[in-house]
């Protein structure tokens, strides 16, 4: 049976319209009176892990999940042995170099070296800076960001933009953008090249769809 990891949190609603749209119904994560974190397809064809974003591309590199439905940021940042099959176009956000208004700062490169930069995204934000051959330390955070220059510990943010809106009421301002993301299909590349005919089924479905929503 197929079993596919789908993604906690923002990209749940539209990836799982996506499968519906496919044939596969895995709506009941929807509920909010389940906690089952496995469900099985009414049809019987696929079963569904729900799982945090962060974990869909292990579940999948490990073999545990075929398929799985995550956000590029999630891709770059992880750097996962996994196959990427298809851009499907929604949950679009962008990564951002962020700093408070007042600063001054209008540029990546007018930071000072060696300032610190406080981010969920250590290795994308160490990757950048390393680029622009500006050093800075790289504060590794799992909450809001936000309060790292609000409170003096960082010149700087690294984080997921979407509207803009919680940069805005927290007084920070957006200075440079270091990649645009949306959800990607991914797939175990092992399960990918043995039973591709079964899993190009679906995943031609799916590129369809993603195709003509473009």
């Amino acid at each position: 049976m197929l079993t596919i990891a789908l993604p906690k949190g923002a990209l749940l609603k539209d990836t799982i319209k996506l499968f519906q749209a496919v044939g596969l119904d895995f709506s009941l994560f929807l509920d909010g009176q389940t906690r089952q974190l496995q469900i099985t397809d009414p049809t019987g064809q696929a079963r569904a892990l729900l799982v945090r974003a962060q974990d869909v591309p292990v579940y999948v590199e490990y073999g545990q999940a075929q398929l799985g439905v995550v956000g590029y940021d999630v891709l770059q940042e992880k750097q996962p042995e996994v196959a990427q099959l298809a851009d499907l176009g929604f949950g679009g956000c962008r990564l951002s170099v962020a700093v408070p208004a007042a600063s001054g700062y209008r540029s990546s490169l007018e930071l000072p070296p060696h300032g610190r930069v406080a981010s969920k995204f250590v290795h994308c934000a160490r990757d950048y800076f390393r680029q622009l051959d500006l050093p800075v330390e790289i504060i590794p955070l799992s909450g809001s960001v936000e309060l790292g220059p609000i409170t003096g510990m960082s010149e700087a943010i690294v984080d997921l933009v979407s509207t803009g809106r919680t940069l805005q009421e927290n007084g920070l301002i957006e200075i440079d953008v270091l990649f645009q993301s949306t959800a990607h299909l991914i797939a175990h590349p092992l399960s990918y090249r043995i039973d591709a005919a079964a899993l190009n089924h679906w995943v031609e479905k799916i590129r369809g769809l993603a195709l003509a929503t473009v």
